[in-house]
């Protein structure tokens, strides 16, 4: 009996441990009625909502091409995502509006699987509860609603996005276009017993759904004129934010990390899908033909290996001839060049001449 008695004590103290441990000690023992949520009215009315219709990519494109960018909230351009960290009046930071919608039930938010894609299906749906529990939010629970203080949301902690843009082509109607069609905070958390910071993907957010909510709400997009402002919604459609490819939609399904060596080739191969994405956007308007424009691409290459060759031949040739040239003398030169050489002959001697006037002239033997 003593034996059972000591394994129920220690039984019950393991379940007591669990469920003290399901949020942050550090937010345990506060009072809710101290909180404060955020005071920003994020609901819309239905008629609101019908003004800012879904913008997908037409399904009959002739060409598509899906892209995946870290967005660096570090990076100047895209700090005005992250600032007020908490609410200031009407002010809110991106993942704080985002955090309301989710919690209210406004927006689904989405399971980021494994693979990294998102899926917008019912089997994927995260329930608000569960998203707190797993990334240990502190919140309370009143009639089955949650509440959550403006300093339990981890705005602090989401310091990137991870966002999927499609760029695709209609030569139905002879238009190019650059739709975001995902979002996902990413936060940034370090380990309690390590100092290296983990990335955790939360969830993902369908633009369309949270498109009318960041219409409604502005962002400062200037440090220099405070004045300047746009909203959350022409922010990201205008393409105001800075960030780096870091997958493709391909057969593999392998992010540039699991196929290129090391962070040179990573930042090249980023480089060279920025290229072709501007590539293909600039000779999209041209009349030529692709066969037309290869034998262009060629031509261009032969008349530069020309243009090399014969500078290499004229350089050759000029350096031959420096080579093989004779000084050259000037008129006053060639006379100090006679008279100095005339200085060491013997001069000849004048013809002997008698009294009597003839000359005589002695012959040499030879």
């Amino acid at each position: 009996m003593h034996y059972i008695s000591r394994i129920l004590i220690v039984l019950a103290f393991f379940v007591f441990a669990l469920n003290a441990n399901a949020q942050p000690p550090t937010r345990r023992g506060k009072n809710t009625t101290e909180k404060k949520e955020s005071a920003v009215n994020i609901k819309l009315t239905e008629r609101t909502k019908a003004q800012y219709p879904n913008r997908s990519v037409p399904k009959d494109v002739d060409w598509r091409r899906d892209i995946y960018r870290s967005i660096n909230l570090d990076v100047e351009n895209n700090a005005t995502l992250y600032y007020p960290v908490e609410p200031m009046g009407e002010s809110v930071n991106l993942f704080t509006l985002m955090f309301r919608l989710v919690l209210s039930g406004d927006i689904t938010a989405y399971k980021y699987n494994l693979d990294g894609y998102e899926s917008f299906t019912e089997e994927n749906k995260m329930e608000p509860k569960t998203m707190l529990e797993n990334y240990r939010i502190y919140y309370e629970e009143n009639n089955g609603k949650l509440i959550v203080g403006n300093s339990d949301v981890p705005s602090a902690e989401v310091l990137s996005y991870y966002v999927k843009e499609s760029h695709y082509y209609n030569q139905q109607n002879g238009t190019y276009g650059k739709h975001i069609t995902a979002i996902c905070p990413v936060l940034h958390r370090a380990g309690e017993f390590a100092a290296e910071v983990t990335k955790y993907p939360m969830f993902w957010i369908d633009y369309n759904d949270i498109k009318p909510y960041l219409a409604q709400n502005k962002v400062m997009v200037s440090s220099l004129n405070n004045v300047a402002q746009t909203t959350f919604d022409d922010f990201f459609t205008r393409g105001l934010y800075k960030g780096d490819i870091y997958k493709t939609v391909n057969a593999k399904n392998l992010a540039i990390s699991q196929y290129c060596k090391d962070s040179i080739a990573i930042k090249k191969e980023q480089e060279r899908i920025e290229q072709q994405l501007k590539d293909f956007e600039t000779n999209l308007w041209n009349t030529k033909t692709a066969a037309e424009i290869r034998q262009d691409s060629i031509n261009a290459a032969k008349e530069v290996a020309n243009d090399t060759i014969k500078s290499e031949k004229e350089d050759k040739k000029v350096v031959k001839s420096r080579a093989t040239a004779r000084p050259t003398i000037k008129k006053s030169e060639k006379s100090t060049v006679k008279k100095s050489s005339n200085i060491n002959k013997p001069k000849a001697k004048a013809p002997s001449t008698n009294n009597s006037g003839t000359v005589s002239v002695r012959r040499t033997r030879r």
